[in-house]
């Protein structure tokens, strides 16, 4: 038994030295690709964590490398992650290059993802990772584009367009592909047929503001390149500003409102009708944590207020959830910053989803209730949720008992830190027995630690590891007799997904 596979086998404690239940190994897998988490946390410092990461996914290519391959492009493509699944792409690619030739192109999905991966195979000592590892990449190099080869050419840290194509070798398509994979390599090429690349070489040699605004709009630019090429200025970005992707518009809204371009009736009117632009929201497939970081970036309360609407239609095409609910929010001292930011967002969204079939409280070493409204804005009344106590998570599902509250569904969004032992399963317990034996929990566990609050044994108890646009349909599905998470990714079929990704290189 190696190692890795040793350290799954061995009994489990929650962060702070109180036993938890164990989870399958498939569980623990599935929650370590869905938070992504490497950095500091309340709890452990980033070495504990990645030493951690290292280890599940070694014992997962031993334990199960289907489940293991599965879950990589699961965690890709429906949890919107990146580091984790991409890290466990290179471990997969050693151990089963048939299972990591299936599924490389399901989650290598855009050139950052290739620079991680051939960086995580450099880290390993691995090089370029042998043939089977370069026939994937040329594959992917196939799918190359003027946009990719002008936003991820560049040269900089770690591995680019360029580099790739020096290690792959793919062969072009045709004269035009030829030309692109030149330019690439840094080689001389003629542009001919290259319209964007040409609008670039241009602004490079461009003085005046003028000109480099006419080849910005022209060449349809991405930020990236532009600031990447010249200075921009408070011209520059009112330019960039109407071609900008919702991501980037949202990240560089601070930026333009520095600029003063918000001044401007029509550049605010703009902003304003993007943010409010129900399906590019949908589209875009943006975390509401993102919204709600710019919201607490943002001065100008008319962005403020754009945002906040974001937020609600974000959410108003997701799926309502059946029957009653009770939601439970950690409000704890651990879930300060990020955690309570996107678990209040994430816990006030269900409260409107439910439309008033619902009783949302908030919880520490004690119970509060937050008062939520229906009406106001999801971001308003996530600014005024606070961390404070410790933290019991027994004490709410006791007074959902004491209140004799029958619902359908316990929701309780939470990191599992837990000072004081672990009473939520107990009072699960009599809960059921008490008031509805058929009761649906859902543990929203938003911290990457292992350890669970209920044995795997409670099949009425579902665990959604992480946050994404996904975790409603989930419990929505899950409270209509949907299985667990990890059943639904061991029922994926890889070899369909190797045909799509078959014809997708042919067409």
């Amino acid at each position: 038994m190696s190692r890795a596979v040793q350290r799954f086998t061995e009994s489990l404690f929650n962060a702070e030295g109180y036993r938890a239940h164990n989870r399958s190994f498939e569980e623990e897998y599935v929650q370590m690709l869905l938070t992504n988490t490497l950095g500091n946390t309340f709890y452990a410092d980033a070495r504990d964590l990645l030493a951690q990461a290292a280890d599940t996914h070694e014992a997962m290519v031993e334990l199960n490398p289907e489940f293991m391959a599965k879950a990589l492009v699961f965690a890709r493509t429906k949890g919107f992650m990146r580091l984790q699944p991409i890290y466990g792409l290179a471990v997969l690619s050693k151990a089963r290059p048939d299972l990591f030739r299936k599924v490389f192109l399901h989650v290598v999905l855009i050139p950052p993802d290739l620079s991680d991966f051939l960086t995580i195979l450099k880290g390993m000592g691995r090089g370029q990772g042998g043939r089977a590892v370069k026939r994937q990449i040329a594959a992917f190099l196939q799918k190359t584009s003027e946009y990719w080869a002008i936003k991820y050419g560049g040269r900089g840290r770690g591995y680019n367009l360029g580099d790739a194509i020096a290690t792959a070798h793919p062969i072009p398509t045709d004269e035009r592909q030829q030309a692109l994979f030149r330019y690439l390599r840094g080689r001389e090429t003629t542009l001919d047929g290259l319209p964007q690349i040409q609008a670039v070489e241009q602004l490079k040699q461009a003085s005046k503001d003028r000109t480099r605004i006419r080849l910005i709009r022209e060449g349809k630019l991405p930020y990236e390149t532009v600031t990447g090429a010249v200075t921009a200025n408070k011209k520059i970005w009112e330019a960039l500003l109407y071609q900008m992707p919702m991501f980037a518009l949202l990240r560089h809204l601070n930026t333009f409102e520095r600029e003063g371009l918000f001044e401007h009736p029509q550049h605010l009117r703009y902003a304003v009708e993007r943010l409010s632009d129900a399906a590019a929201l949908r589209k875009s497939k943006i975390l509401p944590l993102r919204f709600a970081t710019a919201y607490g970036q943002m001065k100008h309360p008319v962005i403020k207020e754009a945002l906040a609407e974001a937020v609600d239609l974000t959410f108003a095409s997701l799926p309502d959830l059946p029957g009653r609910t009770a939601i439970l929010l950690d409000i704890s001292g651990s879930m300060e910053g990020d955690y309570l930011r996107t678990g209040s967002v994430f816990a006030l969204a269900l409260y409107k989803k439910t439309g008033g079939r619902s009783i949302f409280l908030a919880f520490d070493h004690e119970v509060h209730d937050p008062q939520p409204s229906r009406n106001a804005s999801i971001m308003g009344q996530a600014s005024r949720i606070k961390a404070r106590g410790g933290t019991d998570t027994g004490l709410p599902m006791r007074r959902l008992t004491e209140l004799g509250e029958n619902v359908d569904q316990i929701i309780i969004v939470t990191d599992e830190q837990q000072n004081e032992g672990s009473p939520f399963y107990a009072e699960l317990q009599r809960y059921r027995a008490r008031i509805n034996r058929d009761a649906k929990a859902f543990i929203v566990d938003l911290s990457p630690y292992r350890g669970a609050m209920v044995p795997k044994e409670d099949l009425n108890t579902h665990y959604v590891y992480g946050w994404s646009d996904q975790v409603l349909p989930y419990i929505s599905a899950a409270a209509r007799g949907f299985d667990s998470m990890s059943a639904h990714i061991a029922r994926m079929d890889l070899d369909r997904l190797a045909d799509e990704k078959e014809g997708n290189e042919t067409s």
